[in-house]
């Protein structure tokens, strides 16, 4: 225990890394207040909660059709109803993780009980997303040093789209998926420059497997469309370690299996239930005409202006910069962009949901990108100059964000 509490671990840079969280996640809480003082509960909110907790109690599965959904109150989703009334888009994991914190609650008609209801409702996004934001200053910490870490952090923080996502706030929950996602991808990462250490790498590794496996469970159980990070996964893992393949393909098959121990488990293990849901799933949702269409890529803008301000201003110039700098085109570098551009362009593929959510998973991969090239300019010559402009456009971005919120509290 003494080793933890190390100047390494909870020195001046976890104490500025725990302000901005803890900034973020006032955010967070003056929306939620909002939304609990204006009893702003759509009917997709209370089919989710219903559908979670019908299954807890052992009276159906999550997502699939059953005698005990015409029981419940609020109405299913269109894209259910057009799909034999399966859901297409999650499993009864999105369910269950949703539903849990009302375990022995229930919804009375009364202010109070509606108003405590709210806030149970909304606290896995609210953990999810402040679980992300540590992750997120965590790796970029660890990949760019401490002025990586407080940039990507900070674009963080102060990001709508996040603070939306982590409060439901007029948009559907996706920060689970996007933990997970950003969670399975630098896991793998991690797992695979572990490989040539002189041990046991596969046992030796039981703790990222386990991690990788949680990480892919949730992200596929969130999101059916989020399946595509196994073969990503795989992908980074087999060129970071070409000369440990069979170790990385080892690894790689013991996290998916428990992944898939954990997705099956979702559907409290009964076979057929589990067969009829993936034959419903939709495992892609896009269009391959939606990249033919302007308007699907102009939307993908706006997504990213209203998301993240900064971002306009600031993805423009590391891409340059990036193209420029030699010294910025590192895997450290490449890994994020990659990824993000993946999850951009399934955003163009799919117009409707999941488009949005592909976005949000896009965010914190663009965050790392833009906080490592960043990095890499504040070691040039012009550092004081791209210093100032960096604080500039974390500040301007900040009160910009804390306008906005203003802006709610009088609506």
């Amino acid at each position: 225990m003494g080793q933890f509490f190390t100047h390494q671990r909870h020195g001046r840079p976890q104490v500025f890394a725990g302000l901005l969280l803890l900034m973020f996640l006032g955010q967070c809480l003056w929306l939620i207040t909002r939304g609990a003082s204006q009893l702003e509960v759509q009917p997709s909110e209370f089919f989710r909660m219903q559908e979670g907790l019908a299954q807890w109690r052992g009276e159906s599965i999550a997502g699939i059709p059953s005698v005990a959904r015409g029981e419940i109150v609020a109405p299913a989703p269109p894209e259910l109803e057009s799909n034999d009334d399966y859901d297409p888009n999650h499993s009864p994991l999105w369910y269950l993780v949703a539903s849990a914190p009302l375990l022995g609650w229930e919804v009375a008609s009364h202010t109070d009980s509606l108003h405590m209801w709210i806030w149970l409702e909304r606290a896995p996004c609210l953990i999810f997303g402040v679980l992300l934001g540590a992750s997120l200053w965590y790796v970029s910490r660890r990949l760019y040093g401490n002025a990586g870490g407080y940039i990507a952090l900070a674009l963080y923080c102060f990001s709508p789209a996040m603070i939306h996502s982590s409060t439901l706030w007029s948009v559907p929950p996706e920060t689970g998926a996007a933990w997970s996602a950003f969670g399975a991808v630098f896991t793998a990462i991690a797992v695979a420059h572990t490989l040539y250490a002189p041990r046991e790498v596969v046992l030796w590794n039981w703790r990222r497997i386990l991690l990788l496996g949680l990480s892919l469970a949730l992200a596929t159980g969130s999101q059916f469309s989020l399946v595509i990070l196994l073969p990503l996964a795989l992908a980074f893992m087999l060129y970071l370690a070409p000369r440990r393949r069979l170790a990385a393909l080892a690894i790689w098959g013991s996290a998916s299996a428990i992944a898939f121990l954990l997705f099956f488990a979702s559907y409290f293990f009964h076979a057929g239930m589990f067969w009829r849901g993936v034959r419903h799933a939709s495992f892609f949702a896009g269009t391959w005409r939606a990249f033919a269409m302007p308007g699907a890529y102009q939307q993908v803008l706006r997504h990213v202006g209203h998301g993240s301000p900064a971002l306009l201003l600031a993805l423009p110039v590391t891409l340059i910069a990036f193209l420029v700098l030699r010294r910025a085109r590192y895997f450290g570098n490449i890994a994020p962009l990659l990824v993000a551009l993946l999850f951009m362009a399934l955003a163009v593929g799919s117009p409707h949901y999941p488009g949005l959510g592909f976005w949000l998973l896009a965010a914190p991969f663009l965050f790392v990108f833009v906080a490592g090239v960043t990095a890499d300019l504040l070691e040039t010559r012009r550092r004081a100059l791209v210093q100032a402009c960096v604080w500039g456009l974390l500040i301007a971005n900040a009160l910009w964000n804390f306008a906005e919120l203003a802006h709610v509290g009088q609506g």
